[in-house]
């Protein structure tokens, strides 16, 4: 896995999230209490943009349907979704964010 720089710190404010490109893969970085978060960008349920939700508590909330994943882990915590999503590893090089992230399967 090589790191890639997806985005700017400033662009992902505290409490928000959204969705930034790591090569292929489409990825819902989330800035809890100022610390940077990534997780795939689909829900388990029907594909649905994690992106695209709200972040409460540490949760990100599916727009579609309302599942709930844990920002940090990508633990599925609430049904209608049943399977957790890939975490993966966030470095910030003053305002440089960048992840480690391995090619999207096909």
């Amino acid at each position: 896995m090589a790191q890639e720089r997806v985005a700017s710190a400033s662009d992902i404010p505290t409490g928000e999230v959204r969705v930034v490109q790591c090569g292929a893969r489409s990825l819902a970085m989330s800035n809890i209490d100022g610390t940077l978060y990534a997780i795939d960008n689909v829900c388990t349920h029907d594909n649905g943009p994690l992106g695209e939700g709200r972040l409460r508590n540490g949760r990100i909330l599916c727009p579609r349907h309302g599942a709930a994943f844990d920002a940090k882990t990508g633990r599925v915590l609430s049904l209608p979704a049943v399977k957790s999503v890939a975490a993966y590893e966030v470095t910030v090089e003053g305002d440089d964010v960048y992840v480690d992230c391995p090619e999207a399967s096909s």
